[in-house]
């Protein structure tokens, strides 16, 4: 929806779906490589990142490292806590140090479930999730992201990261939110010294694009279209 009015690229960070795998995954190497997308796609103009979650989290990252060559930066539902925002990371890193493998892509799909837990009306997107999420190997069909994406190599705290972003930003949160609940959006907000909209989808969970992809394709639309035709200005003490 959003390729119809804009140039849309879509990139598999390292460790994850179709892309290669590192020895470790600190968030400022991921960082090179939406750079490096940003590169080699040769965008008219600077362009916007959007990231879900950890991808969220990536994306602000690359805002505070390379925002002078940033347009904006939107994050959906990616916690930044005090003091520790990769507390929840690494409960999720747990629940997937030994990946299991299927004898079939049905049987793959039957066992995939969202993290964390979370109700979701919308089966079909789920279904195409998973059934895109597999990979077939000598033993059978694997989940293709890599275990240690949820290892803990960045040094540097994420608040650090958020505070000192060098484009627009936007914070993005579902209403239903368990990682992102009010606390931590008004949280973010105060580390972007009031200065960035925050922005509730409603009946959203965690998953937003899964849950309300439609409400989420909206609000991205309105903030872009702002950001095209407005001047950012820092915040009034």
């Amino acid at each position: 929806m959003l390729a119809a009015q804009y140039d849309v690229v879509a990139l598999d960070l390292s460790g994850h779906g179709e892309s290669g795998r590192r020895e470790a995954y600190p968030r400022e190497a991921w960082a090179r490589e939406v750079m490096g997308v940003i590169d080699d796609a040769a965008f008219p103009s600077a362009p916007i990142v959007v990231g879900h979650s950890l991808g969220g989290l990536v994306t602000i990252v690359a805002a505070s490292l390379y925002g002078n060559r940033l347009a904006g930066a939107i994050a959906i539902d990616s916690p930044v806590r005090r003091p520790d925002p990769e507390s929840e990371e690494g409960a999720r890193g747990r629940m997937f140090r030994n990946p299991k493998t299927y004898p079939s892509v049905e049987e793959g799909i039957e066992h995939f479930h969202l993290v964390p837990p979370q109700p979701c009306e919308n089966a079909f997107i789920l279904e195409h999730v998973a059934r895109h999420s597999l990979r077939l190997t000598d033993t059978g069909w694997m989940w293709k992201f890599d275990p240690r994406v949820f290892l803990k190599v960045s040094l540097t705290p994420m608040s650090e990261f958020l505070a000192n972003v060098r484009c627009r930003v936007a914070i993005v949160r579902g209403e239903l939110s368990y990682l992102v609940p009010r606390e931590i959006g008004d949280y973010m907000y105060e580390l972007l010294d009031r200065n960035a909209p925050v922005v509730e989808i409603p009946q959203a969970h965690h998953h937003v694009p899964l849950d309300q992809p439609i409400a989420l394709v909206a609000a991205l639309r309105a903030l872009l279209s702002d950001w095209e035709h407005t001047i950012p200005r820092r915040a009034l003490p």
